[in-house]
């Protein structure tokens, strides 16, 4: 998997699991990387079986590095679905938790 938004490399593997928590993927490469058909990869969102994407812009959509391999993780390990739509959850619950993070930041 090639990150289209990493420019450098990290010092260490804290620092990589950083670098990849801010990382975004756009679709082809998440595609690429669950071995997915667009098709398919969209009716799992719906189906809660991956996150839902960042908005970027009127037209751009791309998702976050560290979810998609948390969740290539869980299906690898053989996770089933309810299981995989609670992680689901989990790491959309984490986006909001670090947005009102940041919005308290700068207030």
């Amino acid at each position: 998997m090639t990150p289209t938004m990493t420019s450098c490399e990290p010092a260490s593997e804290a620092a990589s699991d950083s670098l990849r928590a801010c990382t975004l993927l756009r679709l082809p490469e998440v595609l690429r990387a669950r071995g997915r058909s667009r098709s398919t990869h969209y009716s799992d969102i719906d189906r809660g079986l991956f996150t839902r994407a960042v908005i970027l812009g009127a037209n751009c959509v791309a998702w976050p590095e560290s979810e998609v391999i948390a969740l290539n993780r869980a299906r690898i390990s053989g996770m089933p679905d309810q299981e995989i739509r609670a992680l689901v959850a989990r790491l959309e619950a984490m986006r909001k938790r670090a947005r009102a993070v940041e919005q308290d930041q700068e207030t």
